[in-house]
């Protein structure tokens, strides 16, 4: 990511109103794990990734904006937990290393981000990803087209992977979304 889009992910964070609620969608599903390691991907000022500490997973942070990053830190203090929060461009730096129990990914599509996503699950893991699709367009403006899923694409990014929860609609924050919660394969008994 050039220095510019930080720069403009800083500015936005600095500068407008961003939700401080997790995701209700998230809090919804009693599948989440109470331990485990738990990565949120680009998870901005850490509305997810506090939630998910609070439920008791060790959770790593990863965004490009130091605003949203400083942001999330001071807001999991002011909860009485801990996020680790580490600042990664995803286009050109490569993933924390895993095995994660669960990976969040919210409102942040990189199509080939899902392969490094996939790869750092545990066995038994959960990918929860929640994107806007280029429905949005009928009634938004942003995002813009390339940050948009095709409709039923999600499914297919997240291949080999057990689908347990696919639902693709207009959301109350009339939002047309794809969410997805899907399970890496347990290891085989020994």
């Amino acid at each position: 990511m050039a220095v510019s889009d930080q720069n403009r992910w800083n500015a936005r964070y600095r500068d407008e109103d961003v939700p401080a609620e997790p995701s209700p969608w998230l809090i919804s599903l009693e599948m989440i794990p109470t331990s485990g390691r738990a990565l949120d991907i680009a998870g901005g000022a850490g509305r997810n990734a506090v939630w998910l500490a609070e439920r008791g997973l060790d959770v790593t942070l990863v965004d490009v904006s130091d605003e949203a990053l400083t942001m999330a830190a001071e807001t999991a203090r002011a909860a009485g937990v801990t996020i680790d929060v580490r600042p990664i461009d995803l286009v050109a730096d490569p993933l924390p290393a895993g095995p994660w129990d669960v990976v969040v990914c919210f409102h942040y599509l990189q199509r080939n981000l899902f392969g490094a996503m996939i790869a750092e699950l545990a066995p038994g893991g959960l990918l929860v990803a929640e994107l806007a699709t280029v429905r949005n367009l009928e009634r938004r403006e942003r995002p813009e087209r390339p940050y948009l899923l095709d409709e039923g694409e999600l499914p297919t990014l997240v291949a080999p992977l057990e689908i347990v929860v696919f639902d693709e609609g207009w959301h109350p924050d009339d939002r047309h979304e794809a969410r997805l919660v899907a399970r890496m394969e347990a290891q085989p008994p020994v």
